[in-house]
């Protein structure tokens, strides 16, 4: 197995990116913005991730979602550092910041947005996205060649 001398990732290694832009959940729900699962014996790796709010993209100074929490689940959990947080930390449609966040076996991965308490008209979104971006690859500890996809 020929793996990156940098990060460890197996040079056949592939890629997932997955995304949606849809209305804004109401009052005490949830969406689901985007979801990859790993297919099961593979690992992967959470690489980038980005948000969108109608209000950011007409202006960028609007980075906080006052009544909205963010996360990034692996299997319905929150993932450190990503438990919980009420702002944009990368904007849909920059580069962003790379992330590096490993996924174990079979990791079900979400960007999630749930409205807690946004009801004043100054709060309210009314489009939200989520992109998530990674690699996965055959975990070899069970042995042999993976199976084509």
């Amino acid at each position: 197995m020929n793996i990156c001398q940098s990060c460890g990732i197996p040079q056949d290694a592939g890629f997932f990116d997955e995304s949606t832009i849809k209305s804004a959940p109401p009052l005490g729900e949830e969406l689901v913005l985007a979801r990859y699962e790993l297919h099961r014996n593979y690992c992967g790796m959470l690489m980038y991730f980005a948000q969108f709010t109608n209000k950011y993209a007409s202006d960028p100074t609007k980075v906080r979602t006052p009544g909205y929490q963010w996360q990034i689940r692996c299997n319905g959990q929150p993932r450190d550092p990503y438990l919980a947080f009420q702002h944009i930390i990368n904007p849909w449609g920059l580069s962003g910041f790379p992330v590096y966040l490993r996924l174990e076996e079979g990791c079900a991965l979400e960007i999630v947005i749930r409205n807690l308490s946004a009801t004043a008209p100054e709060q309210l979104l009314t489009e939200v996205g989520g992109r998530i971006l990674g690699r996965y690859w055959y975990n070899h500890i069970y042995g042999g060649a993976p199976n084509r996809l």
